[in-house]
């Protein structure tokens, strides 16, 4: 009696915020994702991430670039990404400022290892509330006589299917980011 297309469009959004949430953690490589969502304080106060005041690049695997829009705000903007202590010094380049990954050690490596497992937890327990919520609306119906107890039943083996299978792409991102941390 439960929408599924609603149980995996919930389910979907989880794990869309963890692979948001993953993007932040670093890896051998440098990813837009590192610097996009940092904030700085430009135009008398206002506090704004980067991916909103200008284009970010990859150039290589070890450097990422960042463009301005606005030149006048070059300096705050480097100010701010000292401040926000992210593991890069930002060099101003004409107009350009540039990040220089450092090398990580392998004790770096496995505190982010540890952190990606913290949040593959978070994600999990996401998808376990989505479960017991949909599970409850179930109950209720069944409760209130609306579907039968083997419609019940059935809707309660498809709901744990489709959870499953969350679960499933959990895991397989969780792998996936856990490889390049430790490439």
């Amino acid at each position: 009696m439960i929408n599924f297309v609603d149980v995996g469009t919930r389910m979907g959004k989880i794990l869309d915020i963890f692979l948001n949430d993953i993007a932040s953690i670093r890896t051998g490589r440098a990813t837009p994702g590192l610097i996009e969502n940092v904030v700085v304080v430009v135009y008398d106060g206002q506090k704004m991430r980067l991916q909103e005041l200008g284009s970010i690049s990859v150039p290589d695997v070890r450097s990422i670039t960042f463009e301005p829009w606005d030149q006048g705000i070059i300096r705050e903007i480097n100010n701010g990404i000292q401040a926000a202590n992210i593991g890069m010094m930002p060099v101003v380049d004409g107009n350009l400022i540039r990040l220089s990954l450092p090398m990580l050690t392998v004790e770096q490596r496995e505190d982010y290892v540890k952190l990606l497992g913290r949040k593959l937890e978070g994600a999990r327990g996401m998808l376990r509330d989505a479960r017991a919520d949909f599970r409850k609306k179930l109950m209720d119906a069944k409760n209130d006589k609306s579907i039968s107890e083997d419609e019940f039943k059935r809707d309660e083996m498809e709901l744990q299917k489709v959870t499953d299978v969350h679960m499933g792409k959990l895991e397989e991102l969780s792998k996936k980011k856990e490889g390049e941390i430790r490439a």
